[in-house]
């Protein structure tokens, strides 16, 4: 979910665990020279999720990285198939009273409606949790902080990998 603070929490792991940390929406707004707000404007939200698609599918195919995903695109079924087929997926859990506080000034999510911004933040949650559900693993973030949520996700890893 956006605000979740995916970026944060990917570039703090991958430094623990010595890995690249790529943000798939820093890669499209590099790719695309335009942030994700004017792509949603210009192009549409269809183009974007276009372009997120092809470019999530080039990195899950790299070894050894940190993924952040744009909160929409682990509700693309190609893009989920394949994260449960070749990786292990943490979904940041946020209530929406924390998310609010967290967005209620940031003016770069397309998908917001300002006017309207828990209404709105309500409706994108309730439509993606259950599939944000099929992760491997729900973090549960509004009592930790980010270094413990790093060393959850960490713990989590390190189990799930010696069982395999």
């Amino acid at each position: 979910m956006m605000g979740v603070g995916k970026s944060t929490i990917g570039k703090k792991l991958a430094k623990n665990l010595q890995r690249k940390f790529v943000d798939i929406d820093e890669i499209i707004e590099t790719k695309e020279k335009k942030t994700i707000k004017e792509i949603f404007e210009n192009e549409g939200e269809h183009y974007f999720r276009k372009i997120e698609k092809k470019i999530t599918h080039e990195e899950l195919k790299k070894d050894n990285l940190i993924i952040a995903l744009g909160g929409g695109a682990f509700i693309n079924t190609s893009i989920r198939r394949e994260i449960k087929s070749s990786c292990l997926s943490f979904w940041l859990d946020l209530k929406v009273e924390s998310l609010l506080i967290r967005l209620k000034n940031i003016k770069k999510r397309p998908l917001l409606d300002e006017d309207k911004l828990k209404k709105s933040i309500n409706k994108i949650y309730s439509e993606r949790k259950k599939i944000y559900n099929e992760s491997n693993f729900r973090i549960k973030c509004n009592a930790m902080n980010k270094d413990e949520i790093v060393y959850k996700i960490i713990e989590l890893y390190e189990n799930a990998k010696n069982k395999l």
